[in-house]
Parts: C-alpha cells; sequence; structure tokens
C-alpha cells in the first residue's frame, strides 16, 4: 500500500472525529490532530482503534503516543504493516 494510499484510508478513519471537515481535504503530514483537526484527545484513542480495525494491525501504547500528526500516523501505520 503506498503512503498516497494509507493517507486516503486514514481520511476515512479520522473523518467521523473531527469537527474541522473543510481541513480534512488538505491534510498532509504536518497537519496536527488536536490543534488542526479540533480532534479530543478522547477520541484519538478511537481513532487508533479504528486504524488497527482497517489495517489489520497492532499498534501498541508507544507507537500510539508517537501519533500526534498525520505524518507519524501514516509512519506508525506503514511501519506496523511492513511487519506482519
Amino acid at each position: 500500500m503506498s503512503r498516497e494510499e494509507t493517507l486516503n484510508e486514514l481520511k476515512k478513519v479520522i473523518a467521523p472525529y473531527t469537527t474541522n471537515k473543510d481541513m480534512l481535504s488538505s491534510i498532509d503530514d504536518q497537519t496536527d490532530l488536536i490543534r488542526d483537526l479540533k480532534i479530543n484527545s478522547a477520541n484519538l484513542v478511537d481513532i487508533i482503534i479504528d486504524a488497527e480495525a482497517t489495517y489489520d494491525i497492532e499498534i501498541d501504547y508507544d507507537s500510539a503516543d508517537k501519533m500526534i500528526n498525520v505524518g507519524t500516523c501514516l509512519d506508525v501505520i506503514t511501519e506496523k504493516l511492513s511487519q506482519k
């Protein structure tokens, strides 16, 4: 799966949790989940759980802790997919 394909799937995972729907269409690696997409910290856990189900991966606590912007989310997902 390419980074762009992973990003497109990640947008679908994030969409239900963001209050900034306009920003969602133009996200990039630097987009902050909390500051830019207005996702609250409780929903970050939901996003991680949904990402695990979507990509059929397991995201450990240390990896989840890194997932603060779109780029690090993609990096963690890509790393976990490569370990399968």
